[in-house]
């Protein structure tokens, strides 16, 4: 248990060096080790959750109750007046992030299996997806900010590569795009935690530096000798540390995002609400909401299917929970100051996505905005600041990821068969494929949260949280959850037109030469579809499965957020 989480985060990076050392001659293994390395991941994480102890409360802005914990000091750099720079190589697990690293092994896992037909390229495709793998795994346990954000920044590259090179037609413009948009995104991050590193300090180890014993002292003892002058600035040990900087007493008395001390401004406004702006771009921008969300339905429609699953089902996360554990969590005033902003785009992005999707006529541009809209769930519930809200957004992390990669699997399926998404181009599938159809059916339904499903149960307390919202801490008005229902008619609509037009009725295709190919699910896509459907379902009959992971979690965050606004 002890080394754990660095087991789960590497071995897809060990599997890569494999295939980087595998003769070409032997090429055969390539997706053998991509699947092995993502399935034994998926394997430890799995005993990860079996030993996760889900009623233990974390402290958001401490190392307490925080579960599997791998911490080690990485280097320190004495930078004289201006103290030491301490940066840890530091993960764990707690009800925020335990089920985010659930859902990447499994869709990593289902992604890999998908990569069964890449033929082209293969080392460097197998290689590149291991480290995408590896990065996305890193983001959802690392709690050091640092480390957070080498293994943020490392998914640009191997992303850019699997779409620019193995997308389609466009590629070369998706790819850019998504470049681009993640790397403005991620400027902008990276501004904000130099901020918070010259604003934020250990209490622990700048103990030790000053000489004095934490078996005399406390932490908070430490926290009062440095806000009242007694320990000098320059034996401050400032920090990395994502707990610690959720801490308002960690940061240095005078400095530009210390919350208690003389409000620093930027352009006449307090620079932690200018901080907080800066992160929630960047991170808007991964989720994706509008209006950053261009570069999702061009990646999408380029990228090959594999790599669309891991986008929407994995990816688009990591932007969610980047919201919650540094947004949200580093600057509870600010995230209050503008919840209502963060609901009307949660809101608008709801609509704008589902109207959009109706107007598609690619299938697969109408499943990208309909991320689009299903994302903005995600907002609106954090928005909410209520704990119906948070565990609504993470359960709608979690079923959309799930939803999402199932939906472009199937859009997969056909594509393989026909090299054509247009939808008006198909008609009566049902007669041809009628165990495809049945799986389409079941993911649409899904998607446009029918009972029984999980994506029911994340709307639903998404939607309790955001009409709870005004009257017990008046973050954001209950007509924008009223409003947002409107999303949930939409995605009826796209959905089912889409089912009708292509499954129902007189079987028929554009192309005779499509025929001979239109044949049912193969045993492969069976062993990608039917696992997906057997955890939509479950985690929609049985909510308690997420729910009492995340619970202890959520309350503790949420009381994190109310006593520090």
């Amino acid at each position: 248990m002890e080394h754990l989480l660095s087991y789960i985060v590497f071995i897809p990076l060990l599997g890569a060096a494999l295939i980087l050392l595998t003769p070409k001659a032997y090429q055969h293994l390539y997706r053998v080790l991509a699947i092995g390395s993502t399935g034994l991941t998926l394997l430890l994480t799995l005993y990860a959750i079996s030993s996760f102890n889900g009623s233990l409360s974390p402290q958001i802005s401490g190392e307490d109750n925080l579960q599997m914990v791998v911490k080690s000091e990485w280097f320190n750099l004495s930078l004289g007046n201006l103290g030491t720079l301490s940066v840890d190589y530091l993960m764990g697990v707690d009800g925020l992030n335990i089920s985010m690293l659930l859902l990447a092994s499994i869709v990593l896992f289902i992604g890999a299996i998908a990569c069964w037909n890449i033929k082209e390229k293969q080392k460097a495709y197998f290689s590149l997806y291991l480290l995408l793998s590896t990065s996305v795994l890193g983001c959802f346990v690392a709690l050091d900010f640092f480390l957070f954000y080498l293994f943020f920044e490392f998914m640009l590259l191997p992303m850019y590569f699997l779409i620019g090179i193995w997308g389609g037609p466009r590629r070369e413009y998706a790819a850019i795009k998504f470049f681009l948009y993640t790397l403005a995104g991620s400027i902008l991050i990276l501004i904000v935690m130099i901020g918070l590193y010259n604003s934020v300090y250990d209490p622990v180890k700048t103990a030790e530096v000053a000489g004095l014993s934490l078996s005399d002292y406390s932490v908070s003892d430490i926290q009062s000798m440095v806000s009242e002058g007694e320990i000098e600035k320059d034996a401050l040990v400032k920090t990395f540390n994502m707990l610690h900087m959720a801490d308002a007493a960690n940061y240095i008395p005078g400095s530009l995002l210390d919350k208690y001390g003389p409000v620093a401004t930027i352009l006449g406004q307090p620079a932690r609400w200018i901080a907080f702006l800066a992160i929630l771009i960047g991170f808007a921008i991964k989720l994706p909401a509008f209006p950053f969300h261009t570069w999702l339905p061009d990646a999408h429609v380029e990228a090959p299917t594999p790599i669309s699953v891991v986008l929407a089902g994995i990816l688009l996360k990591v932007g969610g929970y980047g919201l919650i554990r540094t947004a949200y969590a580093m600057f509870p005033d600010a995230a209050f100051h503008y919840a209502w902003l963060i609901g009307f785009i949660g809101m608008f992005s709801i609509i704008y996505g589902a109207l959009n999707a109706l107007a598609q006529k690619d299938l697969k541009k109408l499943i990208a905005y309909s991320s689009v809209s299903h994302m903005g769930f995600v907002l609106l519930g954090l928005a909410a600041m209520t704990s119906e809200g948070l565990s609504g957004a993470i359960y709608q992390m979690f079923s959309h990821g799930l939803i999402s990669s199932m939906l472009f699997l199937i859009a997969g399926v056909i594509y393989d068969r026909t090299h054509d998404r247009m939808i008006e181009n198909y008609g009566g599938l049902a007669h041809q494929l009628p165990r495809y159809t049945a799986f389409v059916g079941i993911a649409f339904f899904a998607s446009l949260g029918l009972p029984g499903f999980s994506g029911f149960v994340a709307e639903l307390f998404v939607f309790l949280g955001a009409f709870k919202s005004a009257s017990v801490i008046g973050a954001i008005p209950a007509w924008m959850a009223v409003v947002s229902t409107l999303g949930l008619v939409l995605a009826a609509g796209y959905y089912l037109w889409t089912f009708q037009k292509m499954f129902l009725g007189k079987f028929w295709v554009k192309e005779k030469k499509w025929l001979p190919a239109l044949k049912d699910l193969t045993l492969h896509e069976y062993l990608m579809l039917v696992p997906l459907v057997i955890l939509i379902i479950a985690f929609g009959v049985y909510p308690a499965l997420l729910l009492d992971l995340i619970n202890s979690g959520v309350e503790s965050f949420i009381n994190h957020l109310t006593a520090s606004i």
